[in-house]
């Protein structure tokens, strides 16, 4: 690579990075007052994919959420009857580059709840059964959705409308979820179904009758110090 071009990347790359912190929404920023509440600690990184509903968003603190992610609450940039919590991330999520959550009603994400990349939630879909109409104006009934805390939604996974995920809930990469998931189970698949599930003074079963013990807590097991938080 020639000089000119060497010298030309570095400076592509050093306004990006600029652009990014510059652009980065947090509480104290003009986009971040748009909301309808944004916590300490937290940031979206910047470029979204797309903001909407912005004063019916909730976020707790210290949420990280990634960049091209989209954000929206209602049908259209000029909606203006919107639910006033429509869309609820709790404290110290992370949500991935990608991820689309689409809330017309509620769609509520509890607290340390980790997102891969591209997950999509949505709490509304598209009918179909009128005959002559474009299935993309055939407006879907709102099921809310609610996903409890301590889950892991792997990489890639559709979260469908009406769906109830409990606490501490593994979703598999991929998996299309619908329905209930009891708590401190582990699903995948599409459609997801439960791959295993804690039962007490047992384990992690499988329904096949396999058993993974339960683990004691990482501190017993690691020397964290400096790494958690206290």
């Amino acid at each position: 690579m020639r000089r000119a071009e060497r010298w030309t990347n570095a400076g592509v790359q050093a306004a990006w990075a600029w652009l990014q912190r510059a652009g980065e929404i947090a509480p104290g920023t003009r986009a971040g007052d748009a909301f309808g509440s944004l916590g300490v600690g937290s940031s979206i990184g910047f470029p979204m994919a797309t903001l909407m509903g912005a004063r019916a968003i909730h976020v707790g603190e210290r949420t990280l959420i990634g960049r091209q992610v989209t954000l929206s609450v209602g049908y259209g940039p000029d909606a203006t009857a919107l639910p006033e919590r429509g869309l609820v991330i709790g404290d110290r999520c992370v949500i991935g580059a990608r991820t689309s959550l689409t809330a017309h009603e509620s769609i509520v994400v509890g607290d340390d709840v980790w997102f891969g990349q591209d997950v999509f939630v949505s709490d509304a879909s598209h009918g179909y059964q009128e005959l002559d109409a474009p299935i993309g104006l055939q407006l879907g009934e709102h099921q809310p959705v609610s996903i409890g805390a301590g889950s892991w939604i792997g990489h890639g996974a559709i979260i469908l409308p009406g769906t109830r995920i409990g606490a501490n809930v593994v979703v598999a990469a991929g998996s299309v979820v619908r329905g209930v998931v009891e708590d401190r189970a582990i699903v995948g698949g599409a459609p997801a179904r439960v791959l295993r599930r804690y039962e007490p003074t047992v384990g992690w079963v499988t329904p096949g009758g396999d058993v993974r013990p339960v683990l004691p807590p990482l501190a017993e097991r690691y020397d964290l110090t400096g790494v958690v938080a206290p």
